[in-house]
């Protein structure tokens, strides 16, 4: 059985494989696990990308009303009808908040580590709409976060949003689109959302001093992305894989052949599986797999991002080329 911990072994014994040159495990073969997982040095030649993956950043509901130009409160929670309940609960736990707060206290000791590890770049999973549309799904939780509030995202010097999942549609298609406008206004790139299919399939480019990084963004289902946000021709929306099928993954991996350039170090953003889990289902793995294995094109190192606590599980694959990349690691908690 594939659980958080092994799945974690794993992505550690890819890490140091991919650095190593060296070969990696098939899905049916063991993981190693070791607490202090050793990375080989660098073949000669290699160049080493060092990124800062975060999975699930959400800076809505309580954080928004912390920060300097909160959203107008009203939620539509079962439990819950403003925002406010939130910053209540955290102060009653922790003591007394001192909002506004500057834009850069969210993140708390994280920055310090950032700055300490200093990666080439910083992508997030942001599960909020920066918006102030009114037109709140009916979902039951909506998260939104002001557009004037996009600066705690440049205070941790996010290079890139992935919006490909099932909150960036919270607030309906202006919330969307204003949401992509708005990161773009603050120098961000954006991956898996956007005004039509193209734009949605579009990965984010991201310069990293020692080769280009692709952010491609992908939704599924299975973590509650309808099939009817999908992005299509006119038409906002989401890039959303319709199943885990090989075929899909086949298509999936000849898009990424199509934008990838000798050098490039590509990482594939995938939202899917179930909140409440630590169990890795093996038809994800298998799609993982197929993505950089269908013509042994990439080398591939896996992350695992979650809430603090169990939720939605989600894989990040990052993949270079024959000519020794390499790839660290970072993470951080949810916001």
């Amino acid at each position: 059985m594939w659980t958080r911990r092994r799945f974690l072994g794993f992505s550690s014994y890819t890490l140091a494989a991919a650095r190593a040159g060296g070969g990696l495990p098939g899905i049916g073969e063991p993981a190693v696990e070791s607490r202090s997982n050793p990375i080989p040095s660098e073949p000669a030649g290699s160049r080493t990308i060092e990124l800062f993956l975060c999975g699930d950043a959400m800076t809505g509901r309580g954080i928004d009303q912390i920060l300097p130009h909160p959203s107008k409160p009203r939620i539509y929670e079962p439990a819950v009808s403003s925002a406010l309940g939130y910053v209540g609960l955290a102060e009653r736990a922790n003591g007394p908040i001192p909002y506004p707060v500057d834009f850069s206290y969210v993140w708390g000791d994280t920055l310090a580590e950032l700055r300490a590890r200093a990666p080439d770049r910083r992508i997030v999973n942001l599960e909020t709409s920066i918006t102030t549309s009114e037109e709140a799904l009916p979902k039951g939780i909506n998260y939104r976060m002001h557009p004037r509030n996009v600066a705690c995202l440049q205070a941790a010097g996010i290079d890139c949003c992935v919006l490909a999942n099932n909150h960036v549609l919270d607030w309906g298609i202006p919330g969307l689109l204003e949401t992509v406008e708005s990161l773009r206004r603050a120098g961000i790139s954006t991956a898996g959302a956007g005004r039509n299919a193209a734009d949605a399939a579009r990965p984010a480019v991201l310069d990293a001093g020692k080769g280009r990084v692709l952010v491609f963004g992908f939704g599924s289902p299975t973590s509650g992305v309808p099939i009817d946000w999908s992005a299509g021709e006119g038409r906002p929306g989401v890039q959303v894989l319709p199943d885990l099928s090989a075929q899909t993954a086949s298509r999936v991996a000849d898009r990424i052949h199509a934008q990838r350039r000798p050098g490039d170090l590509v990482v594939a953003s995938i939202h899917w599986g179930g909140n409440w889990g630590y169990e890795i289902p093996r038809a994800q793995r298998e799609f993982a797999h197929r993505l950089p294995g269908i013509r042994r094109r990439f080398r591939r190192v896996r992350s695992y991002a979650r809430h603090p606590q169990r939720s939605r599980r989600r894989c990040t694959t990052a993949s270079g080329g024959s000519g020794g990349e390499a790839i660290r690691e970072l993470h951080t908690p949810a916001i």
